[in-house]
């Protein structure tokens, strides 16, 4: 604070005083300006915000999901889903008149991994254009099931033990190498009752045959659960039943295949369905 006795000339003193008036306005000016400049930018930022949140860069044509042909989606890593199938689906769905990175894609994400070989779905956004990319991930195949040798597969089963069936997704692209497995599907050998646990006994028989072969399996023959086959490019194998001993009745085919070739075309085939037993059947 100033303190006015110290000056003795009145006039000096009126000047001090109008020096500190002009100063104060000053301040509050300056203040003043500083709260409208902070104001008048926070407008601005909320305007071009919004202006640039509805720009059409950032929204999906409302024919994007039912034009096959549309640029704006794209559907990738699907093998077994074929496209037509899922272009399908989309059809059913409205494009939400959101901007693309408001909009949830969980009815679209349920709907396709309600397909039996879908596993998971991921969708990408792009914008400017705004475009999404389907990536689609699918469980892998490890068994198929035909009626017949000669018959392409009916079904398949992944190796979490989900059925493929139909013929939507059948038959399988030919990178996957699955077990085939011969079944008519009816009372006896009725595939669509099977778990995940016969997927395993199934792996591990095959994995079994092929280690003491040495050689591919073609199929396994389960048309008659109580009598199953094994065709190896030798010749088949009879297992009989797949109790718990039939692990231990396969460790027996390195003994008996030697003997196959010195009566070679003659065999019908090995019979390991006893116990302590295994012969050729002959023609």
């Amino acid at each position: 604070m100033t303190d006015y006795h110290e000056f003795e000339n009145p006039e000096e003193l009126l000047k001090t005083k109008q020096r500190e008036r002009k100063l104060r306005k000053g301040k509050k000016k300056q203040s003043f300006l500083k709260s409208l400049l902070r104001l008048v930018t926070g407008f601005s930022i909320i305007f071009v915000m919004y202006y640039f949140s509805t720009l059409q860069g950032w929204y999906l044509p409302q024919d994007a999901f039912k034009n096959v042909n549309s640029p704006c989606v794209q559907i990738v890593n699907n093998k077994i889903v074929k496209t037509p199938k899922i272009q399908g689906i989309l059809k059913n769905i409205e494009v939400p008149r959101l901007p693309l990175y408001m909009v949830s894609f969980n009815e679209l994400k349920y709907k396709l991994t309600s397909l039996a070989p879908v596993e998971s779905v991921y969708i990408r956004r792009y914008a400017f254009p705004a475009r999404i990319l389907i990536i689609i991930r699918e469980a892998v195949p490890v068994v198929t099931i035909a009626p017949d040798e000669k018959v392409k597969p009916v079904a398949a089963f992944t190796k979490e033990g989900r059925l493929i069936i139909g013929s939507d997704y059948l038959p399988l692209p030919e990178e996957y190498k699955t077990i085939r497995v011969l079944s008519y599907g009816n009372k006896g050998d009725d595939y669509r009752k099977w778990d995940i646990n016969k997927i395993h006994e199934i792996e591990k028989i095959s994995k079994y045959v092929e280690t003491f072969s040495h050689e591919k399996i073609e199929y396994i023959d389960m048309r008659d659960p109580k009598d199953v086959y094994v065709k190896i490019k030798t010749v088949p194998v009879r297992l009989g039943q797949l109790d718990s001993n039939v692990y231990e009745r396969i460790k027996r085919i390195p003994s008996i295949l030697p003997q196959v070739e010195k009566v070679k075309g003659k065999v019908k085939y090995i019979d390991l369905s006893w116990e302590k037993v295994n012969y050729l059947k002959l023609e």
